[in-house]
């Protein structure tokens, strides 16, 4: 039998246990971020000969000239051409449906025009460049190509820049077929903090971007986490999370599976369960017994169980709406009879799988919405990745003659209170022309 941690809230150390769960340290590593600090140093200091270096050492690959790190648009169109039918498919329908759902997020200028004649709005253009990272090595994540570089297309960014390491030249044809879909513009064979230094730097082979979006390991992560600044980030995201609320209206076999969906992105993914249900929570441990040993990420995903995975008993559903807000999780599935009845008693989720038929693997690939998501709990405070991060938003303000002398007024007195006297006078010089 898997292990698997079994709680129930009635137990008087329920709170204690839960918190201990939830525990996530996600500050960085020393040794990690001294690594990281030198290969940024470096690549700021030594451009695109430290690029080449660091990509011998790390990935083993050892290319003559940093131009070679670019692969042509026609590598990426070839890969496109090299996939079976059904696969060429699948992709073309998941950027069809991911465009579709990002176009509705647009966002459009606005102005106004107070009683003084006062117009004031906002402006709203997108950022010049983009860059984004593609895992590559173990992880071959062509939905990320997707999920990340449609917004930026749908928001009107001028260049998308795509890097993703191909340790030992190894390249992975389905990530360059999706980079081909999407339409990225440039893509380089680099990975690792030395990539993300490369694009928030620049050197004279890869371009300087405004913006780093893309998930990537724990050096990944500290590079984005020291180059913000310089540069816009997505986000800092921990390790994928479900939780899933359920009754006994839904196959236990189909939530088992939800769990171990996420379980095998890695030892440390956490998969929860809330139900209200003893014998609904027994019949999923039966699940998680028989289907685990068919799985092929068998091992990952009974780490991952055991570390941070727990099935937990509830007083009722709204004790587990309760719950699912004080964790704020990834992605929280409603695998419940009445699950609109739960919705308005839900604030905080990254994004919310409503039904039987929902699962989150479809989230993942092609049901629309980005799959870039708030984790540790930071969807208390933060959203899904999408267009408006590919925007930005610029205030406009003209102020007329009369409204000069009206607010001129307000500023010379407020101005005043701070000790700002070039702030009143500058509105003064104004109140009388």
């Amino acid at each position: 039998m898997p292990r698997i941690s079994v709680l129930s809230t009635r137990d008087a150390d329920f709170g204690a246990r839960l918190t201990g769960l939830l525990a996530f340290e996600n500050t960085q590593d020393a040794s990690i971020d001294a690594t990281v600090a030198a290969i940024l140093e470096d690549v700021r200091a030594r451009g695109d000969e430290a690029v080449l270096d660091h990509t011998r050492r790390l990935d083993r690959l050892d290319l003559p000239a940093a131009t070679a790190l670019e692969l042509p648009r026609s590598v990426l169109e070839q890969a496109f051409a090299g996939l079976g039918h059904a696969r060429r498919e699948a992709l073309v329908h998941a950027a069809s449906r991911i465009r579709a759902y990002h176009e509705r997020q647009v966002t459009q200028p606005w102005s106004y025009t107070d009683a003084d004649g006062n117009c004031l709005g906002q402006n709203v253009t997108p950022v010049d460049r983009v860059g984004i990272y593609v895992p590559g090595g173990k992880a071959s994540y062509p939905s990320s190509v997707l999920m990340n570089t449609l917004p930026a297309k749908v928001a009107g960014v001028g260049e998308i820049v795509m890097v993703t390491p191909t340790p030992g030249g190894e390249r992975n044809d389905l990530v360059l077929a999706a980079a081909a879909v999407c339409g990225v513009n440039r893509v380089f064979t680099i990975g690792g903090a030395q990539a993300v230094a490369a694009l928030a730097y620049g050197t004279k082979t890869i371009p300087k971007v405004d913006k780093i979006v893309g998930p990537g390991n724990a050096y990944v992560a500290a590079a984005k986490r020291r180059v913000f600044g310089m540069v816009g980030i997505d986000m800092l995201a921990g390790p994928s999370e479900v939780l899933v609320i359920a009754d006994a209206s839904t196959n236990p076999d189909w939530v088992a599976m939800d769990l171990f969906a996420q379980a095998e992105h890695d030892e440390m993914a956490q998969s929860i369960l809330l139900t209200s249900d003893q014998a609904f929570l027994h019949a999923v441990l039966d699940g998680i017994e028989r289907q685990l040993g068919d799985m092929p990420r068998r091992d990952t995903i009974s780490a991952s169980l055991a570390a941070r995975g727990a099935l937990i008993l509830v007083r009722d559903l709204d004790e587990a709406c309760e719950i699912a807000n004080r964790i704020a999780p990834e992605h929280l599935e409603l695998a419940v009879a009445d699950p609109d009845a739960l919705l308005p008693k839900l604030r905080h989720a990254g994004a919310i799988f409503i039904g039987h038929y929902s699962s989150e693997s479809l989230g993942d690939y092609c049901a629309g919405p980005n799959h870039v998501l708030p984790t540790a709990g930071s969807a208390r405070f933060s959203s899904p990745l999408g267009v408006y991060d590919f925007q930005k938003r610029t205030s406009l303000i003209r102020v007329s003659r009369a409204g000069a002398r009206k607010l001129g007024a307000v500023a010379m007195e407020l101005a005043a209170g701070e000790g700002l006297p070039a702030h009143a006078k500058s509105a003064q010089y104004r109140l009388h022309d």
